[in-house]
């Protein structure tokens, strides 16, 4: 038997996950226990988690993997500082001690932050390994293609590679400063949203904009081949040398400086987005089509942060000519502490691997569950009323019911997502056929800007019908996006550009249809999530629709709630109507009246 704990930590999304015998038991990101959005410190808390759910300790571990080679990287950072020196020293002094004195040692602080419990070996798997294992290991593929994309590793940007069996091998790769994940962040931080997390938001900007600057982007910015290789010109770009993305030469050839954060967004801004999300994709559809030309596989696996542009990923699932895809649900630097225990239990200790359907992932619902008796003790000491029905067929027809009368439903059940998504296990519900859902769950439940689509959990066996999908395509992790059928769209009642096209009304479930009829699809089966699957079909009995709004359980600038504590206080502080956490039911009327609460509107900066 052997247990190995991979761990990402002090860069972005610190994460641990628990592997047994080649086989996940565990997973969860640190910033779901201190509530720091993005948490980058050592994940104490989640590898707490981890081990506790395993009912074991850090001293049962037989190994403990991090995911990339802190020599290897520091290699690149010293080898870039150097190369622009003496510019770059203000981010040189500032990066410097905090890698004399930690990053250095990694293996010293990780047996230290264990408590000195864990004397073995630990393991440094490169970067895009790491990504590449998560991606392939966990899929149901015997072999596959693999493709990783992200900001940068230690040296890589994107890799191409194959997985075969207990195997993966990496036989192609981009190196920095050449990034497909820095471009796009770059312009994410050109049009004023927070880099490493509102690359989200670009996302969803782009179809309100045209994609007027693409030609400027491939003629200027990126060198792209056909193969899908390309080179960047570094000369209007500032990531190597100093402390922002872009520089003077990039907003002279974007006609301004970059937006300021929450200032106005204007149609400039859109087409930007547009922009670059088109490129974007091109370059994503090269680089998978040369992985099917090269390794002559029928089946794909997608990691890395890149690998969470579900608008790209639908193009890849329509035009690249694989038969199926797979894609990592924690896909950015938190899936690496996975990728990093399956590569050493499969890669290194050669245990064997068995593919299996629909995937090893386990709905990616691999995070902490509570026991009944928590979450009364916790909901009693919180003066919450509530109600509690232990019949679960009978608390799911009343929570379709509050559905259809509109009400907006906070959602908590069983293991918590490991990834950026809300799967149905931490999620708020509401009911797409409403023209008004989507406005209505943006500002006043997660105080965030009206354009942000929401993602369509929908019964998998009627996904087809309403989308331009497949009957036998599947989107279980909500990284795909796809068109609204041509006979579930509207026919818009009067032209608008911009923002303005946000309230037309553009289909039959408007509340999950954007403005270019595009939606994030999650299609839901009873394997993965038995219970949400039967709150669908519910819901589908009494309305006829097969689908529900679903959304991330937390406000803008916050993660995913975690406890009992954090959904009753996100459900009291926001507009939800219902709060259901197992068999517990709780109606936003019979509260009582808090004062001792801040309003979550004012305690959460924009992010």
């Amino acid at each position: 038997m052997a247990f190995v704990l991979g761990i990402s930590a002090y860069y972005h999304d610190s994460a641990a996950a628990l592997v047994q015998d080649g086989v996940i038991v565990a997973a969860a990101q640190e910033e779901r226990f201190t509530r720091i959005k993005h948490d980058a410190r050592f994940p104490s808390q989640a590898i707490a988690s981890c081990l506790g759910h395993a009912g074991i300790s850090a001293e049962d571990l037989d190994y403990v993997a991090f995911y990339e080679k802190p020599l290897l990287k520091f290699d690149r950072l010293l080898e870039t500082y150097l190369a622009h020196a003496p510019v770059g020293f203000r981010s040189f002094r500032m990066a410097m001690p905090v890698w004399m004195h930690q990053k250095l040692h990694l293996s010293r602080e990780i047996r230290r932050e264990l408590g000195g419990a864990y004397r073995k070996r630990v393991i440094f798997p490169e970067h895009h390994e790491s990504h590449a294992a998560s991606a392939f290991f966990p899929s149901p593929f015997g072999s596959a293609a693999i493709v990783t994309m992200d900001g940068v590793g230690e040296w890589t940007t994107t890799s191409i590679g194959t997985g075969t069996g207990n195997r993966i091998r990496i036989s192609r790769e981009i190196r920095f400063p050449h990034s497909l994940g820095l471009l796009y962040s770059a312009f994410t931080y050109y049009c004023g949203f927070k880099v490493n997390s509102g690359e989200y938001k670009l996302m969803g900007l782009a179809p309100y904009g045209e994609p007027k600057y693409a030609a400027l982007i491939r003629e200027h910015l990126i060198d792209l081949r056909e193969d899908g290789s390309f080179r960047l010109d570094m000369r209007y770009f500032n990531y190597c040398q100093g402390l922002t993305m872009t520089n003077d030469r990039f907003a002279r050839l974007f006609g301004g400086p970059p937006r300021q954060p929450e200032s106005e967004l204007t149609q400039r801004e859109m087409d930007i987005a547009a922009s670059i999300q088109a490129v974007t994709e091109e370059a994503m559809l090269r680089i998978c089509k040369s992985a099917r030309e090269e390794t002559g596989m029928s089946n794909l696996c997608l990691a890395g942060g890149v690998a969470l542009n579900c608008v790209g990923n639908g193009r890849i699932l329509r035009e690249a000519g694989f038969e199926n895809i797979w894609i990592q649900p924690a896909s950015g630097d938190a899936g690496g502490a996975l990728g990093a225990a399956l590569f050493t239990s499969h890669q290194l200790l050669d245990l064997p691997r068995k593919p299996r359907e629909p995937d090893s992932q386990s709905g990616s619902l691999l995070g902490a569950s509570l026991a009944h008796g928590e979450i009364q003790n916790k909901l009693d000491e919180l003066g919450a009323v509530y109600r509690h029905q232990p019949d679960q067929e009978t608390l799911l027809r009343e929570v379709s019911s509050h559905l259809e009368q509109g009400r907006v439903v906070g959602w908590f059940q069983g293991r918590m997502e490991f990834g950026p998504r809300a799967l149905g296990s931490r999620s708020i519900l509401g009911d797409p056929r409403d023209k008004d859902m989507q406005s209505r769950m943006n500002l006043r439940i997660k105080f965030r800007e009206s354009f942000r689509p929401f993602a369509a959990a929908v019964l998998r066996g009627d996904a087809a019908d309403y989308f331009e999908i497949g009957a036998d395509q599947e989107s279980p992790y909500m990284l795909l996006v796809t068109k609204v059928r041509e006979d579930k769209r509207l026919p818009a009642d009067t032209p608008a550009t911009g923002i303005e096209r946000l309230r037309q009304e553009r289909s039959v479930v408007p509340a999950v249809t954007h403005v270019d009829h595009s939606c994030r699809i999650q299609t839901v089966d009873a394997g993965r999530n038995p219970c949400f699957h039967r709150l669908l079909e519910i819901f589908k009995a009494s309305t006829g629709c097969p689908m529900l709004v679903n959304t991330s359980f937390n406000v803008r600038g916050e993660p995913i709630v975690c406890t009992p504590a954090d959904a009753y206080r996100c459900f009291m502080e926001t507009g939800m109507d219902v709060l259901v956490i197992d068999g517990f039911l709780l109606l936003k009327e019979e509260q009582p009246t808090r004062s001792d609460t801040p309003n979550l509107r004012e305690v959460f900066a924009p992010d």
